[in-house]
């Protein structure tokens, strides 16, 4: 079983094995800005993780697992308790399962296998037997998995740089009067760099962060409020109409699929 604490020493580039799983709890972590040379699986059992990369951001609630490439410079930061399992693969011996980086479903067949990978030792031979047979179908799930629009762009024009990714992005109107630019100047740069309009780019944002903010225990209520939503009505509206389920519905989906230790 390989659990780790908090303050373990660990460093996944060391080891030797083409595969290295890890289970681990975390509370309000940042991570700083780093990077592997393996690829990373990561997931959250339970709780939330965010993840920004150089010109996009993401949730990761306890139904989705994200592939981070080699060399790919990120930072993931926890506001509450978080159970997290993260595989590392040496891409040297274990093909990639994605081009780029990617966020997908966890499907129960991925999450048991994913599961148990995590838990195995260190010195694991992956080349034969059971190990062998857990890797494929790993990757298989993970390949067949849907991919998910949980990855949003960030907009890198230097007159953007007074919009902070970490607090409610402001209408339209108030952003352009707070760069000193037109609307019109706005929505260009968004499709731009983005593909979408600035306000389907906040309408995904709010998404991305109503999912973080759900999965680490919030209410409807105060995750409307928080988002600037006039009721919970509309806040339900808005996810059903984002998502194709209630908040309630997807959340407890989240957890029977994601798992809890109690």
């Amino acid at each position: 079983m390989v659990w780790l604490a908090p303050s373990d020493p660990f460093d996944a580039d060391l080891m030797e094995a083409p595969v290295v799983g890890i289970a681990s709890r975390l509370m309000q972590h940042d991570s700083g800005w780093h990077r592997h040379g393996r690829g990373q699986l990561l997931f959250a059992y339970s709780g939330s993780i965010r993840i920004t990369l150089p010109g996009a951001i993401s949730i990761l609630p306890p139904i989705r697992v994200a592939w981070i490439p080699p060399q790919t410079l990120h930072r993931v930061r926890i506001r509450s308790e978080v159970e997290y399992r993260s595989i590392y693969l040496d891409q040297t011996r274990i093909a990639s399962p994605f081009h780029g980086c990617a966020i997908v479903t966890m499907t129960p067949l991925l999450r048991e296998v994913f599961e148990r990978i995590s838990f195995q030792p260190f010195q694991t031979d992956w080349t034969q037997g059971a190990a062998r047979n857990m890797l494929a179908v790993c990757m298989d799930e993970l390949r067949a998995a849907p991919h998910e629009p949980m990855l949003l762009p960030v907009p890198s024009d230097p007159r953007l740089a007074r919009l902070d990714p970490e607090e409610l992005p402001p209408d339209l109107e108030t952003l352009a009067h707070n760069v000193g630019a037109s609307t019109r100047t706005i929505t260009r740069i968004f499709r731009r760099e983005t593909g979408m309009t600035y306000q389907t780019w906040r309408q995904s944002w709010r998404l991305l962060r109503a999912v973080d903010l759900l999965a680490c225990g919030q209410s409807v209520t105060r995750v409307a409020f928080d988002l600037g939503f006039a009721s919970d009505s509309a806040f339900v509206a808005f996810f059903r109409q984002m998502t194709g389920q209630t908040p309630r519905r997807y959340i407890a989906g989240s957890r029977s699929t994601g798992g809890n230790h109690g």
